[in-house]
């Protein structure tokens, strides 16, 4: 027999990238990890891990058996989701993960209207940036995460992963409020080529990542001043006149601060798409159908916040 726990540790080390990183989220030691590929290559009679250097990697005919591997965990998600349809079944806890500025806006809202529709379902809230929640989500850790796009990240046909859209986010520009920009009327990605710009550190976050890559669109590479990511950090250095910056909509800054939220027009004007990811085969599970119902909810009715204008 097939140890289905087996597969799961090959899809974790797939994932992962290493056999100490798939133990450390399979909470077991990498000699386990070991023994668990070893005991499955010996059932199967085929070779699984070859040395790549001080390393190893999957050999061909583990990549081939992960492409089994993935389907039977879809049909094994879809078996749950039909034995915790069951009347009269408690529900899991439902795991609901997001990164940072997505908790405010969009999960916790989604747990508000969870907690008034489903007042027996118990949720915990996990605050995991898109490049860590795809291992969290194989290995079971988290339910649902709203994630972002990401360079290196899986692609949306990953047979793993359901990644559906969730919302479009603008961003504005935010700058000081006696701003050139300010308040001059429609104002395009372009007007603000030759400014200091304020972008978190590359490789930090995804947001600097979907600057770049606005700013690219639009015809310029930004001139970095300054490097934060910490948005009431962000907000205090354009309020000082120090640079200015993309900002998503929802993203709340201090309003005591003299800085205005400028929105762009034009063939260029950028946003975010935030998306709802699962482990394929899992969004018709009560628990997590409820869950993605609740953040389409939360997206629907999430409102911008006043654009504020010059005074």
């Amino acid at each position: 027999m097939l140890d289905l726990r087996r597969l799961h540790v090959l899809r974790v080390v797939h994932q992962l990238g290493t056999v100490t990183a798939a133990a450390g989220s399979l909470h077991l030691t990498p000699s386990a990890v070991s023994q668990q590929l070893r005991q499955l290559a010996h059932d199967l009679d085929v070779p699984l891990l070859e040395p790549d250097g001080r390393r190893v990697r999957l050999t061909p005919a583990a990549l081939t058996l992960l492409r089994h591997a993935d389907e039977i965990a879809a049909r094994w998600e879809a078996a749950r989701a039909d034995l915790q349809a069951g009347a009269g079944r408690a529900l899991p806890t439902l795991r609901l993960a997001g990164f940072t500025t997505s908790l405010r806006t969009l999960v916790v809202p989604a747990v508000e209207h969870l907690r008034a529709r489903e007042p027996v379902l118990t949720v915990r809230i996990m605050e995991v940036e898109t490049s860590e929640a795809f291992g969290q989500l194989l290995t079971g850790e988290i339910d649902i995460a709203v994630t972002l796009p990401n360079q290196g990240g899986p692609p949306l046909d990953d047979p793993r992963f359901e990644q559906e859209p969730l919302l479009d986010e603008p961003l504005d520009l935010l700058v000081r409020r006696d701003h050139r920009l300010a308040g001059a009327g429609p104002v395009t990605l372009e007007d603000a080529a030759h400014e200091a710009w304020i972008l978190p550190r590359p490789g930090t976050c995804d947001h600097q990542e979907i600057s770049a890559a606005a700013c690219a669109a639009a015809g310029f590479t930004p001139e970095v001043a300054h490097e934060a990511m910490d948005w009431p950090a962000v907000a205090a250095m354009v309020a000082c006149g120090l640079g200015i910056c993309l900002k998503p909509r929802l993203v709340r800054v201090p309003a005591e601060l003299p800085v205005m939220a400028v929105p762009l027009a034009g063939p260029a004007a950028p946003h975010r798409r935030l998306l709802t990811c699962t482990r394929r085969g899992s969004r018709a599970q009560p628990h997590i159908a409820a869950g993605l119902d609740a953040l389409a909810t939360a997206a629907t009715t999430a409102t911008a916040p006043r654009i504020r204008t010059a005074s």
